[in-house]
């Protein structure tokens, strides 16, 4: 394939990036593609980082996407370990941290989130990490391998992975929520209790309303400060969520406020500038605006913007959906159960297999289920 017509770049080579390159040719767009990276790897999958891959059954080849041969025959020109530094609006280019430019006629920005930080002493020690990206499971791997007492500040969906990876390794492993319960902004009240259960019944210990105030060194292990308690442990991760990464977007003039901001079509208030992804607060059918952060997200996003830009816009409007795999218990969630006012369990939480229903206002808006992959299909197609 030789590209004869515009050009389109995308900056950043996670699941909405790569999906956004791999769309555009699949919608037949002729143009140039470039996909931008700023880590040394081929694009990747970020899921099996905290299962699969930190217990050592997948191997780092299998989270490529694709092999390299892939962009090749596609023609999309990948750049890894570059990282973009402003954008000229005006001259329709991007700046690498090279010093090069690289033009652009339709620019996609997928810069993806990082880790949230902490207010809080202590959080540069080198038994304190994070766990996001390749890199940062390569570094906890060992250390987690040495480990006899893990500490987890977070009991988000990453946090809990990462716990259930512990227990199964025979580590002692406490999870501490800020929150009076795990999950809170995410689950609904019934499942939530029962991954609470699930987690401690594999010797995981849950402490909820457990608000960090920092980390001390204290000889080989770290004194985390409780207030009015402390814990300690050889190893320290914190998963307290993520920010988007719109720095970019915004030295560059475009919208921002938790995420860039982009119309139902994904679109900045720049025509010629896209987001997607982690970093994109997109504009719903009722007007209200929703940030998402999931693999279903990030892809389905990378499509609409793709019929868009190949003379096919399409406002986006896809059902949210999501999972978690932690250690026998497989959580499905099909729908968005933000502020629902009625629960409903179906089957029988006992039997480790069932599904809770959200509805509000008497309209069903989600449905979570546990080890129910079928109530999850049927949930996906009625919602």
């Amino acid at each position: 394939m030789v590209s004869t017509g515009p050009h389109a770049v995308i900056v950043g080579a996670g699941h909405a990036g790569f999906a956004a390159a791999a769309a555009l040719r699949d919608r037949g767009y002729t143009g140039s593609v470039t996909l931008l990276g700023d880590e040394d790897s081929m694009p990747y999958q970020r899921p099996p980082l905290s299962k699969g891959y930190l217990l050592g059954k997948v191997e780092q080849r299998r989270l490529a996407f694709r092999p390299e041969s892939f962009y090749t025959r596609h023609d999309i020109t990948l750049r890894t370990g570059v990282a973009a530094t402003g954008i000229d609006r005006a001259g329709r280019s991007v700046h690498l941290d090279s010093g090069e430019r690289v033009p652009y006629d339709t620019l996609i920005l997928a810069t993806g989130a990082r880790p949230r930080r902490l207010d809080i002493p202590g959080l540069d020690l080198e038994a304190v990490a994070t766990l996001r990206t390749l890199a940062d499971v390569d570094a906890l791997a060992p250390r987690l391998a040495g480990a006899t007492r893990l500490a987890i500040v977070g009991g988000g969906f990453i946090g809990l992975e990462l716990a259930a990876v512990a227990a199964s390794k025979g580590i002692d492993t406490v999870v501490l929520e800020s929150a009076d319960r795990l999950l809170q902004r995410s689950l609904s009240e019934p499942t939530s209790a029962h991954v609470a259960r699930a987690q401690r019944s594999w010797g995981t210990e849950i402490r909820t309303g457990a608000r960090v105030r920092g980390f001390a060194a204290d000889g080989p292990s770290v004194r985390i400060d409780l207030g009015d308690d402390e814990v300690r442990a050889d190893l320290v991760v914190v998963g307290v969520g993520a920010v988007p990464n719109v720095d970019l977007a915004a030295d560059a003039g475009l919208a921002v406020d938790d995420g860039v901001l982009v119309d139902t079509h994904l679109r900045t208030c720049d025509p010629a500038v896209f987001a997607i992804g982690d970093c994109a607060r997109f504009t719903t059918a009722d007007g209200s605006t929703r940030r998402r952060e999931s693999v279903q997200n990030a892809t389905d996003q990378a499509r609409a913007v793709a019929r868009t830009v190949t003379g096919d816009p399409t406002p986006y409007q896809a059902l949210p959906w999501f999972w978690s795999d932690q250690h026998d218990l497989k959580l499905q969630i099909a729908g968005d159960g933000t502020g629902h006012d009625e629960a409903r369990i179906v089957g029988d939480p006992s039997t480790g297999s069932f599904s809770t229903s959200c509805y509000r206002e008497g309209r069903l808006v989600a449905v979570e289920s546990i080890n129910d992959p079928t109530a999850h299909v049927a949930a996906r197609k009625q919602l």
